[in-house]
């Protein structure tokens, strides 16, 4: 996937900007997106466990190395114990607008400042580099929908596309939804899952909070 040097959530989180408009991703699907992913990302580096549908932090003390996976993992241990699913939507934009002030500082988003109503001061995000999230979208849909075997596909790449798919994006839509594109997303899932004990059961929670909260969402809010 291009831009590999980006963390799970923060590529979703590109991937949620629509190139041809450059429009901002600021709603509750992308919302919900980024913080999918970064619950996976740390359930992957095996900093968020699994404990009966409880994510629950592996110990007191460990870090990702990330602002906003270890800003995420610090909300966690501080918090009453929540299911997954509950964290993927339970402040949420805090993950989000985290992920994009690093996007901003890499340079791939751009704050723009205005005034709402020539009085108010406001600011608005738009892609810096909309060919960095085309090429997102396009590998995404490569994923989903090429030959290549789910067993070469790398396990952040799986958990991206995988993900994407929940969110309605990286394909047309209702593709995945489909027996092909069901099998497809099954195969990718395993994928992204194998790499520890019970991450099958976090990516499928997780997966599905975004495909629920989705599916609720306004039309107009889905891009």
């Amino acid at each position: 996937m291009p831009d590999g040097s980006l963390s799970l959530p923060a590529r979703l989180c590109l991937l949620s900007w629509d190139p041809a408009r450059s429009s901002a991703a600021d709603t509750a699907r992308a919302h919900h997106l980024v913080r999918a992913g970064a619950l996976t990302e740390l359930a992957r580096r095996g900093l968020l466990t699994d404990d009966e549908g409880i994510a629950t932090p592996a110990d007191l003390d460990s870090r990702a190395g990330d602002a906003v996976l270890d800003g995420l993992l610090e909300l966690v241990r501080e918090s009453l114990p929540h299911r997954w699913r509950t964290w993927v939507r339970l402040h949420a934009r805090v993950t989000f607008d985290a992920v994009r002030e690093q996007l901003v500082a890499e340079g791939y988003l751009r704050a723009e400042k205005k005034r709402v109503l020539g009085v108010f001061p406001s600011v608005e995000y738009v892609l810096a580099r909309a060919a960095a999230a085309r090429a997102l979208r396009e590998q995404a849909r490569d994923l989903l929908e090429g030959p290549l075997p789910a067993g070469e596909v790398s396990e952040r790449d799986a958990a991206l596309a995988v993900l994407a798919a929940a969110a309605g994006l990286g394909g047309p839509p209702g593709a995945a939804a489909g027996p092909r594109g069901r099998d497809r997303v099954a195969e990718l899932t395993g994928r992204c899952a194998g790499a520890a004990p019970g991450l099958r059961r976090i990516v499928d929670e997780v997966r599905d909070a975004v495909s629920d909260e989705t599916a609720r969402a306004p039309v107009s809010a889905r891009g």
